[in-house]
């Protein structure tokens, strides 16, 4: 029998990811799919029909089905030929089609009808699926609809294409509950990409670009080669596949539509404004019926256009003629009002080099530097090259190179690719040729395979110039201890290239070298490092570099990780307005990233965030890897705004740094997300995180214990799981390590935890004055005496003196407060709550019973344990043992402290 009609009495195999339909479905009769082709209403609506528990009769009609009558009822009929009513329905369909043009037309269609209800009521039980209902011949449609009233028990499931089903009009049953099946989310397509093994990095764009379609993802996996840029950064059309479902989903608009989408795939910020200017009125109406078909999505708030698959944006693109697609680009020259996006326009409508353009384009490109649009500069400086004569050697390779550091800034490889390959077909010097190579490593991360070669091919081109080696050298540094977690391989080739670069006098790179290495130390517990770093900031550099390489900025982090925040803070600032003139997005957010961890350090919640919230805003905007943001942004949501976003941050940071292969911002990401798990409560999950926090610092060979503070989190959740003795020997190798190094800012913390893992042991003394000691000397760090003095209360409270442990906990909730650090300060005043609901009996003593009452009373009133015995009719232990029982909840350890408590009681 043909797939277009196939029983199927048993599920099918499973299917890795299914759409999502509405559980409220489940026991509808009639129900309808829609959505854009490959959106998997097919899928959903073969896994709606078998959830009925009846075997499914699947209809499928195609596009040539349309025009040809009673089609359908044909399939139908052929389907169930076994039943006599099916054979008695065939041979009414031929007769019909026998005499197309006869007067007795009516009563034909009229025993059409009767013959199709008898047959949908002899069938077995059943659900009917109608794949493709688009293309249901319109003959077919009336005729079944009519016969479906008559057996409304029958269940039915339509997938179709229509956008907007009217209520109560469709063939299926006037009561036809409809559903758009919805696109899939990232998880659910990398699950359903798994057969491909794609990289983490690889599959997000699939989904980017499919716009969470099933089969335009299914298409962009199986195409060898890789995904396409938006306009301008490359040319390639998508698969032959992939182009059909794109083609298909276009042709559900009329070519009015298209042809205003394809202005918004020609412009990278497309508005709706700017659609107005080219449309003229019928833009809204035109844009509504883009996004009743899904295919672009409109923002409220600002009026932005954005397609819901870049792919829908490629193809409008690239399918254009050369011609077609300038004259498009005068258009929009002419209608935009931002004078960069006007010269962008206008070079990518010029056809041949020219130099006038090529000018205002480099400007522009500038000017986007400025404002932070780091995608946009790229762009535009590319543009720049490519206008720029070819006679023009010189002019062509320095704004190549320019081209190259655009995009190597935002990670826009596509880009940085094309500019290399300007430069290299120049006749430039070696140090361009090198700098362009370096700078496409640096755009390139873990998505470029054959790094290898590129430094091999750089050092070629270097051959002879110590100053190039050097440069070339410090940038494997950088790659070793990032994404190869080898600190001392690293910190050898830094030397290297410091020695090099001082033999060649070249005292930029020397001092870059040199910091480079004073990090590698610090990391390695190498008590040189200072001595390094001063040499590196002793150094004149002669040409401009990134604000988060220079040696001040490393300076600033080392005085972060002592809390010698001031300093730090004053090295930062100048370092901000350095990054941010120099248009360096990367440098930029690294800055604003230490401004705010400074800031949560040193109690200033409003600022941190403010700081974080832009690092954050800039990496997104700018396309750069996540990660640093989203560690940042969770040590500083979590301390100083929510929890539940803080989380998020740090999920999304582990997700990224594991797909960019970052083993640092992995181990931060690590630790702010064990952190959070901590103290919200949720130990056994804190463990998982720092635990693999613990196993990457010691395979990245990080010795000093200042650099990322994990070891008191990782001790405070092993005390809180009951595993003391791992805390204890955490907790003396640390303090070990901290000691020796000097680096005495770590050791509050240690001591903070020590006190938990001693009241943990019922030590409660030893612990509260441990804690009490450890906040007088945390006055300059509000946060860290709010988090020592929160854990005295709870300390106090175990340890029965609830008096001390209100005043602690007050105390906490007074410094969370006058900081802003508002997950703190709920979770002091739970704290401080939980102790002033204790039933007080109208005085402050926690409630006694009544044999403790009398036996305390007598106590106090001088009375020796053997007269209380015989008063009380009990024997001595019996006493002694209330008497401690006493003490203990009331937080006393002597009978003339009895005596005072009591005194107002015996008054």
């Amino acid at each position: 029998m043909p797939d277009s009609a196939m029983w199927m009495s048993a599920p099918h195999e499973t299917v890795p990811v299914l759409p999502v339909v509405p559980e409220d479905v489940n026991g509808t009769r009639r129900v309808v799919l829609f959505g854009p082709p490959g959106s998997g209403k097919t899928t959903a609506a073969g896994v709606l029909g078998r959830r009925s528990g009846l075997p499914v009769l699947r209809l499928a009609p195609g596009p040539q089905d349309t025009e040809i009558p009673y089609t359908g009822l044909l399939e139908l009929a052929l389907a169930l030929q076994p039943l006599p009513a099916a054979r008695e329905l065939t041979a009414r369909l031929d007769e019909a089609a026998d005499r197309p043009g006869s007067p007795d037309l009516s009563r034909s269609a009229l025993r059409l009808r009767r013959q199709t209800a008898a047959l949908l009521r002899e069938a077995p039980p059943m659900t009917l699926v109608v794949d493709n209902a688009q293309w249901l011949d319109p003959a077919s449609a009336a005729v079944l609809g009519w016969a479906l009233r008559l057996t409304p028990d029958l269940p039915v499931v339509a997938a179709e294409r229509t956008w907007r089903p009217e209520a109560g009009g469709h063939w299926c049953g006037e009561d036809a509950y409809t559903v758009r099946v919805p696109a899939l989310t990232a998880d659910q397509l990398t699950a359903l990409l798994s057969p491909y093994r794609l990289p983490p990095r690889e599959a997000a764009r699939i989904h980017a670009c499919s716009g969470g379609n099933p089969a335009l993802a299914l298409a962009l996996a199986d195409a060898s080669r890789p995904l396409p840029d938006r306009d301008g950064g490359s040319e390639s059309a998508l698969p032959p596949t992939a182009r059909r479902l794109v083609g298909e989903w276009l042709d559900e608009v009329p070519a009015q539509v298209q042809e205003l989408l394809t202005f918004a795939a020609l412009d990278d910020r497309p508005d709706i404004e700017l659609l107005g200017r080219l449309a003229g009125p019928a833009a809204e109406t035109l844009l509504a019926q883009a996004e009743t078909a899904e295919l672009i999505g409109v923002g409220r708030a600002d009026g932005s256009v954005r397609f819901t698959a870049t792919a829908i944006g490629t193809e409008l693109a690239t399918r254009l003629p050369g011609t077609t697609r300038r004259l498009l680009h005068a258009r929009l020259a002419e209608a935009s009002r931002d004078s960069v996006r006007r010269d962008r326009h206008t070079a990518l409508a010029a056809d041949t080099a020219d130099p006038r353009t090529a000018r205002h384009t480099a400007r522009a490109a500038d000017r986007a530097r400025l404002r932070g649009e780091h995608l946009l500069a790229a762009e535009l400086s590319l543009l720049a090259a490519e206008r720029t004569p070819s006679e023009n050697t010189g002019l062509l390779t320095a704004r190549a190179l320019t081209a190259v550091r655009d995009a190597a800034r935002c990670g826009d490889l596509s880009r940085s690719r094309a500019a290399t390959r300007l430069v290299l077909e120049q006749h430039s010097s070696p140090a361009q040729r090198v700098s362009a190579l370096l700078s496409l490593l640096d755009a390139s991360g873990q998505r470029l395979n054959g790094a290898d070669e590129l430094f091999a091919e750089a050092v070629h081109e270097a051959a002879g110039r110590p100053d190039l080696i050097a440069q070339i050298l410090l940038r494997q540094a950088v790659r070793a201890n990032i994404n190869e977690g080898a600190p001392e391989q690293a910190d050898a080739l830094a030397a290297q290239a410091a020695a090099l670069a001082q033999a060649a006098g070249d005292t930029t790179t020397t001092a870059l070298a040199l910091t480079m290495q004073a990090r590698l130390q610090r990391i390695l517990g190498n008590p040189g490092a200072d001595a390094t770093l001063d040499r590196a900031l002793s150094l004149t550099r002669t040409r401009a570099v990134s604000a988060n390489t220079t040696p001040e900025h490393l300076a600033a982090r080392h005085a972060l990780f002592d809390d010698r925040l001031t300093e730090a803070r004053t090295l930062l600032l100048p370092l901000l307005v350095q990054a941010r003139r120099a248009g360096d997005a990367e440098g930029t957010v690294d800055i604003l990233r230490s401004l705010a961890e400074v800031e949560i350090r040193a109690g200033r919640c409003a600022q941190a965030l403010d700081y974080a919230a832009r690092a954050q805003a800039l990496t997104d905007g700018a396309g750069l890897p996540p990660g640093p943001a989203c560690y940042t942004s969770a040590l500083v949501e979590g301390t100083a705004s929510r929890t539940d976003l803080a989380l998020v941050h740090a999920r999304r940071g582990v997700d990224t740094a594991r797909q960019d292969d970052n083993k640092v911002f992995l181990s931060r990401n690590l630790f702010a997300l064990g952190h959070l798990l901590l103290v919200t409560g949720r130990p056994k999950e804190a463990l998982d995180a720092l635990q693999e926090v613990r196993d990457l610092e010691e395979l990245q060979q990080v010795h000093d214990p200042s650099v990322l503070r994990w070891h008191p989190e990782l001790a405070e959740t092993l005390v809180a799981l009951g595993r003391l003795d791992q805390a204890q020997s955490l907790l003396d190798d640390t303090r070990r390590a901290a000691t020796g190094l000097g680096r005495d800012a770590v050791l509050p913390s240690l001591e903070r935890t020590q006190a938990l893992l001693d009241a943990a042991s019922g030590d409660y003394g030893t612990a509260a004055q441990r804690l009490n000691d450890t906040a007088d000397r945390l006055h300059d760090l509000p946060l860290e005496r709010g988090r020592t003095l929160l854990a005295l209360s709870h300390t106090e409270r175990r340890g029965r003196r609830r008096a001390s442990a209100r005043a602690a906990a007050q105390s906490a909730v007074d410094l969370f407060t006058a900081h802003q650090a508002h997950p703190w300060a709920q979770a002091a005043a739970q704290a401080l709550s939980r102790l002033e609901a204790a039933p007080t009996g109208g005085n402050t003593r926690p409630r006694l019973t009544s044999a403790e009452q009398r036996c305390a009373e007598l106590a106090a009133a001088g009375t020796s344990n053997r007269d209380i015995a015989a008063t009380l009719t009990v024997s001595v232990k019996t006493v002694e043992a209330t008497l401690t029982r006493v003490y203990r909840k009331l937080g006393l350890h002597s009978r003339v402290q009895l005596a005072h408590a009591f005194t107002p009681a015996r008054e």
